[in-house]
């Protein structure tokens, strides 16, 4: 695999060695040896997977501690625009994202770890995404910040004024107005 470093310590896109031949392709889309040896020692418990349609966005999501996840996310059918914001007090990006197209062309993962909000909009007519979590679901311990907030600088590629929104992701706070459980010390990987 090849990891590609991002403008956010942490945050990397992941793209796997594709073997092809005339019946198709092939590809290794998680080897927890070559993970640990190349990113960061993890334990994924939870793989979770959604279907949406063109228009649909989802996040920004994280959990609250004691809860709090690390995310490997790909999409397996179709196309998204998939987006970690950095929600870390006192980091010297917070407030800052990475942005990455992940396609079932591509076959491009992107690793979010702990003390980063993340979420994604469809791009393709559906998209089918995967992810895995290093800890449970809770949801008690949900939180999120507003998708629609302009002031992220966040180009959605599809206008957030005719996007397809969980009531929950409605009511986020905007990130002026939201004060994150996490610090710049949080161990991002356990």
């Amino acid at each position: 695999m090849k990891v590609i470093e991002t403008d956010i310590e942490g945050l990397v896109i992941i793209e796997p060695k594709i073997f092809t031949d005339s019946r198709g392709y092939f590809f290794e889309s998680y080897s927890k040896q070559e993970f640990d040896k190349n990113i960061c020692p993890i334990d994924f418990v939870q793989d979770n997977e959604s279907c949406s349609t063109y228009g649909v966005m989802r996040g920004l999501h994280f959990q609250r501690p004691p809860f709090t996840q690390s995310k490997l996310v790909r999409c397996v059918k179709g196309a998204v625009l998939d987006v970690a914001v950095d929600i870390r007090k006192g980091s010297p990006t917070y407030g800052q994202h990475v942005a990455v197209e992940l396609t079932d062309e591509n076959h491009r993962q992107f690793f979010i770890p702990r003390g980063f909000a993340h979420g994604f909009a469809v791009l393709s007519r559906t998209a089918v995404f995967q992810y895995k979590c290093d800890n449970f679901y809770a949801p008690q311990a949900d939180g999120g910040i507003s998708i629609l907030n302009s002031s992220l600088g966040i180009d959605w590629r599809i206008d957030p004024a005719n996007a397809i929104l969980s009531e929950k992701d409605t009511r986020h706070p905007m990130l002026a107005d939201f004060d994150s459980p996490f610090d710049i010390d949080i161990n991002l990987y356990s």
